[in-house]
């Protein structure tokens, strides 16, 4: 313990030598740069920013699949348009086409309520736990080492959520070498108040996104609610707006090249300190592979929205979700591929290998670290299977409720300690809200296809990879495939929400005597589910025991090159900090960091993904700018770019100005740098964000909402 000690403050002192363009740091670790932020123009106390439950950092949330902010007292939230898009969909319908047209509340009667499953946290706090996750997985290995911290995790999460409302976890840092329980406040009634249009939230669409210039309003605003006694609740129109403990300010002032900028936000997860091997993985088989497998499954939902709108509107949010993951794995790779990402990171892990040679700690930190980059070249053996299967729960509806009621049913007798993770108490909630959201986002033609898709190209698969119970689910052909589904499908009553009700509510014994063709087909698959789930425990437990000394040996290299150190992200709260910048793409290719509404109306077609609204192109035709303008070039701004360090989930981040001030919503990142999950470029690295000045522009001149503005602090000009 005393040498992972001394190696985080290691790698703490060395943020002092961090470049302001790079690194997701941890609040706590602000103060040991504070020198940095005051460089870049930073004009508070970093110290303020180290605790993450006083202002600004208590503002920020995370919400949906992304971040967001409080903006109001009363509870606004602020986000992106496409992290509140599951929202919106699931309060469409053809007749009610909330996608296509925006939604302004107006007042709050009108504001509507979100998906059963859609959530709101504030982390309220951040405490490490390190001693005590390992305390009962020393000597161990394998499953068991995986076991020992899962149940040291699940026990340090079941004293934390004793206070209604409560939700914790457990975080990862630097791949098991330290951990911390992260507390939240967790809100369930979140409520859709205003959202633009589609042709403005997403104007643009695939062919823009991750590419610079853009000209998205991409923003939509929410409001969470509580019961009146203050407390957490389910939706009820007796409940009342909750009082955030802070909230942003909306600057009345833009920001111009050069400018200083913050961001904070819940990043997903990026693999900047993975093994040479992982690099290599990605870059030759997991993305090409990622982006075709994805890329079939997004064809059957649009051919399906062709046939039928309804469709079309169901399966909207995750068609989204899947064009921008092809989109994003597609420039990953390229980018990847264009930085020679395999060579560099070879030759920097052989360079740091041979320095480990020279040090006393080889003698106990080589031979764990060549057993680590053994298990990893083992992770090649059923990727593609495992990657197929994994999709087959998550881009299905009906099959996967059913799976989770299947699963509730075995995990149910035991203790809620013994209980798999995601289907103890705390989860049922979850995954009631999820089993009654199937409604509005499952058509059976659809499903039956998006299965056939990926067990059309599993049959293809090598019989050493092959899992008896899914053959015999969906046979070993075409013709197999087809009469199976049509027969699971064509009798199941899962499709009805009140039989998906009464199974959720049954008895274990009761779902294992069903006899509902989904159910069977879930049950027949639990065998195989379970082993893969075994299989990949075991492989992790070793590597949480294991790669804690490549990290201690990669820490201390970089120490001695003089590089910065903070860990990848893995969802926890994250703050960076740059500057408005231009981007020199290519030879003799620059782009300046501002886009305006000249750039909306130069793209424009009347067709989609560029078909600016009407009232959007009459706004803009009048002029009526007083107040937004930008004051340097007298230019109505849209959206503008930076070189803060971003990654997935840092969409709808607030992005802040010198003085605390919000001045934009991250929501995309260049094409040039979308591999900055994986390796970070300054040269190309570059963040994109909604000039606040646009959104409020839209909701005083083009869809009004003085209201809401006044609530906002920015009341219409």
């Amino acid at each position: 313990m005393r040498i992972r000690s001394m190696m985080l403050g290691a790698a703490m002192a060395l943020a002092l030598d961090a470049k302001a363009d790079e690194g997701m740091w941890l609040p706590s670790q602000l103060p040991e740069i504070a020198k940095n932020l005051k460089d870049a123009g930073f004009r508070g106390d970093p110290k303020d920013l180290a605790d993450l439950t006083r202002a600004p950092l208590n503002a920020v949330v995370r919400i949906g699949g992304g971040t967001g902010s409080f903006v109001s007292a009363d509870g606004l939230v602020v986000t992106n348009h496409h992290v509140a898009f599951g929202v919106i969909q699931y309060n469409s319908k053809p007749d009610r086409d909330l996608i296509t047209d925006g939604y302004v509340a107006a007042d709050r009667a009108g504001e509507l309520p979100a998906n059963p499953d859609y959530r709101l946290r504030v982390t309220v706090g951040f405490d490490k736990v390190t001693d005590r996750v390992f305390a009962g997985a020393r000597g161990k290995t394998g499953k068991a080492y995986y076991d020992a911290v899962d149940a040291a995790s699940k026990a340090l999460v079941a004293e934390c959520e004793t206070q209604d409302g409560i939700k914790c976890s457990v975080a990862n840092m630097f791949y098991g070498r330290d951990f911390y329980l992260v507390r939240q406040l967790e809100l369930r009634d979140i409520r859709l108040v205003y959202a633009p249009p589609r042709a403005i939230g997403n104007y643009g669409d695939d062919i823009d996104n991750f590419v610079w210039p853009r000209h998205a309003g991409d923003f939509t605003i929410l409001r969470a609610y509580v019961g009146k006694d203050g407390k957490p609740a389910d939706f009820s129109p007796d409940n009342v707006p909750y009082h955030p403990p802070s909230h942003l300010q909306i600057a009345t002032e833009g920001v111009a090249e050069g400018d200083f900028v913050m961001l904070a936000g819940y990043p997903g997860i990026t693999y900047r300190h993975r093994t040479a091997a992982e690099f290599a993985d990605q870059i030759e088989w997991r993305l090409p592979t990622s982006v075709a497998v994805l890329k079939a499954l997004q064809d059957v939902i649009e051919a399906g929205g062709k046939a039928d709108k309804e469709a079309g509107i169901r399966y909207a949010s995750q068609l989204q979700t899947l064009k921008n993951g092809i989109k994003r794995f597609s420039g990953e790779l390229e980018g990847l591929e264009r930085s020679d990402a395999v060579t560099v990171r070879r030759e920097d892990e052989g360079a740091m290998l041979a320095w480990l040679g020279t040090q006393p700690e080889a003698t106990t930190l080589k031979p764990q670290i060549d057993q680590a980059m053994a298990l990893i070249a083992q992770g090649k053996d059923a990727r593609e299977r495992d990657l197929l299967v994994g999709l087959l729960s998550s881009q299905t509806q009906l099959m996967r409720g059913a799976l989770s009621v299947d699963r509730l049913a075995v995990e149910r007798p035991k203790s809620d300690a013994e209980r798999e993770s995601g289907y103890q108490k705390r989860d049922e909630e979850l995954i009631q809200g999820q089993l009654k959201q199937i409604q509005r986002r499952y058509d059976p033609r659809v499903e039956k296809a998006l299965i056939t898709s990926l067990i059309t190209r599993y049959q293809m698969l090598p019989d050493a990879q092959r899992l008896p119970e899914v053959d015999k689910v969906f046979g070993r052909t075409a013709t197999d495939l087809a009469r199976a589904l049509d027969r699971i499908y064509g009798a199941t009553r899962f499709g009805d929400e009140a039989e998906r009700t009464r199974l959720f509510s049954a008895a274990p014994a009761e779902v294992e005597k069903s006899d509902d063709p989904l159910l069977l087909a879930a049950r027949t698959l639990r065998p195989a589910l379970l082993r893969i789930e075994n299989e990949r425990k075991t492989r992790e437990g070793d590597l949480l025991r294991l790669r804690p000394s490549y990290m201690q040996a990669l820490i201390a290299y970089r120490q001695k090159q003089g590089k910065a150190v903070y860990p990848d992200a893995n969802s926890t709260l994250r703050v960076s900090y740059g500057k408005v910048t231009p981007l020199k793409a290519r030879d003799a290719v620059t782009y300046a960091p501002l886009t305006t509404v000249q750039g909306i109306v130069e793209k424009n077609t009347g067709v989609i993904p560029f078909d600016a609204p009407k009232p959007l192109l009459d706004a803009i035709h009048k002029g009526d700018f007083a107040g937004y303008v930008d004051p340097k070039s007298g230019a109505m701004p849209v959206d503008f770019l930076s070189n803060l360090d971003t990654t997935g989930g840092n969409s709808g981040s607030p992005v802040l100005n010198a003085k605390g001030e919000l001045v934009g919503l991250n929501f995309d990142s260049n094409w040039e740098a979308v591999s900055a999950s994986w390796m970070y470029d300054p040269r190309y690295k570059r963040a994109i964000h909604v000039d606040m000045r646009y959104m409020r522009w839209l909701m005083d001149k083009v869809y009004p909402s003085p209201s809401l503005l006044k609530e906002l602090g920015v009341p219409a000009r």
